[in-house]
């Protein structure tokens, strides 16, 4: 049994690789999946399985496009009504693949349909040596229960058997296997650590140590951050099987006229991937600013309309290309062309542009003092907000600016921050496309304002 784990930074996403002497399996791939097929070449392998432990909600599956390039079979929860062609598995099924088995065990609760795959290494005995447990259980948390509006308390009430009465019952050695570690919010306080056992789990997972299953309602439920708009987009691509990957164009180069004549069509949307402080210096008026650097594809997934065509600004071909796969990761699959030369291009050929002043932090400290009626905007999370911000700020988390941008002052100055600059700039691409003008972004962020030595009780 050789077990090959793939880490997918921004999403957080863990996908493994599960092998043989000469066949392998692949649980819960990405999207793009040249790294599993590189993989098992490289190794000698022939892809014969392609395993879902749930409908995924923050990334698009890779299961249609392994399918089709290597004849694998497909095994998904029977439960999720797929209506791609594939094995359904329900409680008590299993799957081999050379001397190992791999039993399906039903764990509902982050999803409905959500199944683990308990994995026996007959080579060398027939205790289960780890559990592929998607997003029923992380190192440190819980998959979070609360996708499903309505549903909360009732996944809440089976996610609580799917851990004490089923994965708690594996024995102690038995290596977890999650599917996201931290960053990812398909939990709220995921650990770094991307594996763990299951009597390490026992001991230190705050989630297990609530055997009660209306104080484990509780408990799972409270603080849980808010839910991008990509999650039930991304269940609902994944039901269905994504359209494969070769089949996607590729956007195409577009002059700075030919971008000018295309950005002004009313289905299509620019998105500026350029880094924030390149936005603030000059961007194209309407533009989304998210910065490539920045957690992109959740981003992404959450602001810009999925019905859209999306017209890309970025640096360079490969950056481009990099702003593509993202996007495909999170079902954003209609980007139909990109700036060539950049906003290098669009000044020469004579374009009006925007710019958004850069405020050092020593600068933002004096506008501070001297003007007490400056509004400050801070648009990280309640959670980040509640540990420590300037007093006078108001928090709107980066998202909500969508709906609640008339809770602000468009008449008067507006200084917008965050932890480092770049989703403040996307929080001020939000608001010059409602109509405010009179906005500056804290360069460096909260970090660079507490480098520099200024405390938050102005």
């Amino acid at each position: 049994m050789l077990l090959l784990p793939f880490y997918t930074p921004k999403l957080s996403h863990i996908s493994y690789m599960l092998a043989g002497n000469q066949s392998c399996a692949v649980i819960d791939p990405r999207r793009d999946v040249q790294i599993y097929l590189d993989t098992a070449h490289a190794l000698g392998l022939t892809i014969t399985h392609v395993l879902e432990t749930h409908l995924h909600a923050d990334f698009v599956s890779g299961h249609m496009d392994l399918a089709e390039k290597t004849g694998a079979t497909m095994y998904a929860p029977k439960l999720g009504n797929c209506s791609f062609d594939h094995i359904a598995l329900s409680e008590g099924d299993e799957v081999e693949i050379e001397d190992m088995v791999l039993q399906v065990v039903e764990t509902p609760g982050h999803t409905p349909e959500h199944v683990s795959f308990v994995v026996i290494d007959l080579s060398r005995g027939h205790q289960p040596a780890g559990v592929f447990c998607g997003d029923t259980l992380f190192v440190g948390d819980v998959g979070r229960p609360d996708l499903f509006p309505g549903r909360s308390e009732e996944l809440s009430h089976k996610l609580h058997v799917s851990l004490y009465q089923k994965l708690l019952n594996l024995p102690d050695f038995c290596e977890v296997y999650p599917l996201h570690a931290a960053g990812s919010l398909c939990g709220k306080s995921i650990a770094a650590k991307r594996t763990s056992t299951i009597g390490y789990e026992r001991l230190f997972n705050e989630a297990l140590q609530i055997p009660d299953a209306d104080e484990f309602t509780a408990a799972v439920g409270k603080d849980m951050p808010p839910a991008p708009d990509h999650f039930s987009r991304c269940t609902v691509i994944n039901t269905r099987g994504p359209s494969l990957v070769d089949s996607l164009p590729f956007p195409h180069a577009m002059s700075a006229t030919e971008f000018n004549e295309a950005s002004r069509h009313e289905k299509a949307i620019v998105l500026d991937a350029r880094p924030y402080e390149s936005f603030g210096a000059q961007h194209i008026a309407g533009a989304y600013s998210i910065d490539l650097a920045t957690n992109f594809p959740t981003f992404a997934g959450w602001v810009l309309p999925p019905e859209k065509d999306i017209l890309i600004v970025a640096n360079s071909f490969e950056q481009v290309r990099e702003v593509v796969d993202w996007l495909r990761r999170v079902g954003l699959d209609n980007t139909t062309g990109f700036l060539d030369g950049a906003m290098p291009a669009w000044a020469a050929a004579g374009f009006p542009a925007r710019h958004v002043p850069q405020l050092s932090a020593v600068e933002f400290h004096d506008m501070l003092t001297r003007d007490a009626q400056l509004s400050v905007l801070d648009v990280r999370s309640a959670q980040e907000f509640n540990q420590a911000h300037i007093k006078r700020a108001v928090n709107i988390p980066v998202a909500e600016l969508r709906t609640r941008f008339a809770e602000l002052d468009r008449e008067h100055p507006l200084i917008v921050v965050c932890p480092g600059g770049n989703r403040a700039t996307l929080g001020i691409s939000l608001l010059l496309q409602r109509g405010f003008s009179q906005l500056m972004n804290l360069a460096g962020g909260l970090t660079g304002y507490n480098a520099a030595g200024f405390s938050y009780d102005i």
